[in-house]
């Protein structure tokens, strides 16, 4: 059964049939180029409707890294950017995350991370005296703490806590397991949500870690609301989302000397071209700093 993104990509490609009259060739190569990109997003746990100019970015790095042409970088670009106009036409998205995209020759704007004061605010932001506060900052100290995916997190279950060996065991893509250090940090955070809120709101049978005060397992779209709420709670001005902050995960860890095979490991990538794209955030801080303190930078 298709998805809801891999729907709205067949009815992007009939409107281009119907209206445009394009060629079976363009057809085929405008497919393959939106597969690509939900393939990337798949990978990152992002929907068409969540994707930001970054994510966006982000893929098309990878494709110039993988040595396609400019040619068909460009194709790829005009494929993208026609399918978020028609989501907007659509109403499926109120924005065009491409209108600031450029072509694959300048294109330069990279996974847009925060950085480590901005994290910590973010964190530090929902009120402790309410439960609803605790389950927050529980979820929020432990996607920094680990890099999930918003779907990963909201799908936790009680048994994928090894709270004792200081692990937590994520059920990724492709039904592939994988373990993840949870930290000190993470691990204080999360204990007066387990000890004190979880209790109260749980049914009997409930599995899932992350609940409502309504006794119902966290959703993504709630949570997606809920980091926004908190980024501007922190005086944020960048844009805020849970992805974002799981970029800010990678890339603070490479700016802390991890190895990138490491991190693909702790992200549950299955290409590390995947995670190379981080590598460049890296690097354009190197530039930076090399700029501003450097005698002849």
């Amino acid at each position: 059964m298709p998805s809801e993104d891999e729907i709205h990509v067949d009815r992007f490609l009939e409107q281009l049939r119907v209206e445009r009259g394009l060629s079976a060739n363009t057809l085929e190569s405008y497919a393959a180029d939106l597969r690509a990109l939900l393939a990337s997003l798949d990978e990152e746990g992002v929907s068409i409707t969540e994707a930001s100019e970054g994510d966006l970015a982000a893929h098309l790095v990878s494709l110039s890294r993988a040595g396609l042409s400019a040619r068909t970088q460009a194709r790829h670009l005009a494929a993208v950017r026609g399918f978020f106009r028609f989501l907007v036409e659509e109403r499926v998205r109120r924005d065009d995350p491409t209108e600031l995209l450029t072509n694959p020759k300048t294109i330069s704007r990279l996974p847009d991370v925060l950085s480590q004061d901005e994290v910590m605010r973010l964190l530090e932001a929902p009120p402790t005296t309410h439960p609803r506060g605790i389950r927050d900052r529980a979820m929020l100290y432990l996607m920094y703490a680990t890099g999930l995916r918003v779907s990963e997190l909201v799908g936790l279950e009680l048994v994928d806590l090894r709270l004792d060996e200081g692990f937590v065991s994520i059920f990724g893509k492709g039904g592939k397991r994988r373990l993840v250090p949870l930290g000190d940090a993470a691990a204080e955070a999360l204990e007066p949500y387990l000890r004190e809120v979880r209790p109260a709101w749980a049914k009997p049978s409930e599995r899932k870690v992350f609940l409502t005060s309504r006794r119902e397992p966290m959703t993504r779209q709630a949570f997606w609301k809920l980091i926004k709420r908190y980024a501007r709670d922190a005086a944020i001005r960048k844009e805020v989302s849970p992805h974002k902050l799981r970029h800010s995960f990678a890339t603070h860890l490479l700016w802390n000397g991890a190895d990138l095979r490491v991190v693909q490991t702790l992200l549950g990538h299955a290409d590390i071209s995947t995670t190379e794209v981080y590598t460049h955030v890296g690097e354009d801080r190197l530039d930076r700093i090399h700029e501003l303190y450097h005698p002849r930078g």
